[in-house]
């Protein structure tokens, strides 16, 4: 139940050839935005600067680089201040710190040497504005491919990469400026077609509105910034404490005290608050398994009927922590940058989306007659009704296509909570009708030409496939939280291997102008325990289902 957000620092450390230079660079002013500080120790050219909009941004490169650069673009950060009596959201303070690739904002450099030493180049900006900057992002990597090309001259290559929303920000790059952009690789990625990540988080807190706590905000924060603030930290707050209390209630069913009247009726029908719970999960669509729950192992004395009544609303239990949080920040985030609220589920049909999942789960749902009880208290609870000009906004703030247009590596985790597995499909989904459409265009075309062009595959997708079982439970049979985190589980989990593997991958296809053949590709990722795998397949978001 833990979401994580890591302070950044700039990062004046690197490696190259296994030698390892320091050298310590302040970032410019503003004014300073068209001529970076830049120092070369032990054959490694550092250059600390800052954008037009006073983004700071790092570049790296060695005395053999090859060309080819890497643009990283660092996940979300909240864009408020959270304090420690939010633990363990809090305490984080707002940082726009520079990250020039992946795991640096922990002060792991493992990547980044990796990639100096090998002849490339990195770079990436802290971007003016956190959490939902897209646009700001956008400018921003525009401009630092500039600077980087001409401190670098040399450059050839450019390849976009980063996770979270920072994939996001990296397919916008090279959907909007293809120019400029080599390749790309996209870490668990945020998207958000159709709006299915908004409906999502909303879905998911909207959930526990209904059921768990009333006065929990799914929508309509304030417009003052200091009311609104004060707004997203009571929700963050009524989120946790609710989650602390359903924790305690797991095995007997008791429900929080601060539970809606619908709440309270369905308590008082002997519907145990767990069965509530993986209702909120099964209408969002958040994993049935967790970090530490594998939703098959049992403690002593409960191997077998643990999983199938309690497991999945303990998964839920702990994604929710994320989830609920996320989008507690997120929502009123979007209802700043577009001027109204953007959740809407007054025409949700919340009985479909869980009609798939009533037999599955009909032991954790306490049977189908507990599932129509609680989609009647659903059905009884005022809806939400988004503000259609802030809607219309929405796809100019984060918007896609999910067209792939050059070599593209993903890599996604079957049961991540925080940017589904759902959006690495859509990308899937969409590019198989994108390269079917192309094989159907030279088909066409070679019956007047006589010579059949196949198209080339831009797309490999590698699945950190979420292990059958790795649960451990303490000596009350209770899931241990502190055990090793689950193979396919989390939020952006990946391994300095795992990343250098993409990276790898990425700039071959960039350099030879396609993948290799699906043998390497497979080795490749089964070295780092990865999966490459074109039949596998996650569910689609239960709101484009």
């Amino acid at each position: 139940m833990k979401i994580s957000f890591k302070k950044s620092r700039v990062i004046t450390t690197v490696a190259s050839a296994a030698l390892v230079a320091t050298a310590v660079i302040g970032i410019p002013s503003v004014a300073q935005a068209a001529d970076p500080q830049c120092a070369t120790a032990m054959f490694v050219t550092q250059c600390a600067g800052a954008g037009a909009d006073g983004a700071p941004y790092l570049m790296i490169a060695a005395a053999n680089f090859n060309g080819t650069v890497f643009i990283w673009s660092h996940g979300i950060r909240p864009a408020i201040n959270i304090p420690a009596t939010l633990a363990p959201v809090g305490p984080y303070t707002i940082t726009n710190a520079a990250e020039p690739g992946p795991r640096s904002s922990s002060g792991d450099l493992s990547v980044v040497n990796a990639l100096v030493a090998a002849g490339y180049g990195v770079a990436g900006s802290g971007f003016s504005r956190q959490s939902l900057n897209v646009k700001e992002a956008l400018a921003a990597n525009v401009e630092l491919i500039a600077a980087f090309k001409k401190k670098f001259p040399t450059t050839k290559k450019v390849v976009a990469w980063g996770d979270s929303l920072g994939s996001m920000h990296s397919q916008k790059l090279a959907e909007t400026n293809p120019d400029l952009v080599d390749g790309v690789v996209l870490a668990c990625p945020a998207a958000n077609p159709s709006d299915a990540m908004i409906n999502y988080f909303g879905d998911a807190l909207y959930g526990f509105k209904a059921f768990f706590d009333p006065s929990i905000k799914v929508g309509g924060y304030s417009t003052d910034p200091v009311t609104r603030q004060t707004e997203q930290l009571a929700n963050i707050g009524k989120v946790l404490t609710v989650l602390g209390k359903l924790s305690g209630g797991l095995s007997s069913g008791a429900w929080p005290d601060t539970a809606s009247p619908a709440g309270k009726a369905l308590q008082a029908a002997g519907i145990p608050s767990r069965s509530a719970l993986l209702l909120v999960g099964s209408m969002a669509g958040i994993p049935t398994r967790s970090k530490h729950v594998d939703g098959t192992s049992g403690p002593a004395g409960a191997a077998e009927t643990y999983p199938l009544a309690v497991a999945p609303a303990v998964a839920i239990l702990e994604n929710m922590g994320t989830v609920g949080v996320a989008g507690s920040l997120l929502i009123a985030d979007g209802e700043l940058l577009t001027g109204g609220k953007v959740f809407d589920n007054s025409k949700t049909d919340y009985a479909a989306r869980v009609a798939s999942d009533r037999d599955i789960y009909s032991f954790a749902f306490s049977g189908n007659s507990a599932v129509d009880a609680m989609l009647g208290a659903l059905a009884a609870t005022p809806r939400e009704t988004a503000d259609a000009a802030a809607v219309a906004k929405i796809p100019g703030l984060i918007g896609l296509k999910g067209t792939i247009a050059k070599p593209t590596v993903i890599m996604a985790a079957e049961s991540d909570e925080y940017t589904p597995a759902s959006i690495a499909q859509w990308y899937i989904d969409g590019y198989d009708a994108q390269f079917a459409a192309a094989k159907d265009a030279a088909i066409a075309a070679a019956k007047s030409s006589r010579n059949y062009q196949a198209p080339v595959n831009k797309l490999v997708m590698l699945w950190a496939k979420t292990a059958p079982k790795y649960s451990k439970f303490t000596a009350a049979g209770s899931p241990d939280l502190g055990a090793t985190v689950g193979a396919g589980t989390g939020h952006c989990l990946f391994t300095s291997a795992q990343y250098l593997a993409a990276a790898k991958m990425v700039a071959g296809a960039v350099n030879a102008g396609k993948f290799p053949i699906q043998g390497p590709i497979v080795t490749a990722a089964k070295k780092v325990g990865l999966s490459y795998d074109k039949k596998f397949r996650v569910p689609t978001f239960k709101s484009l289902a």
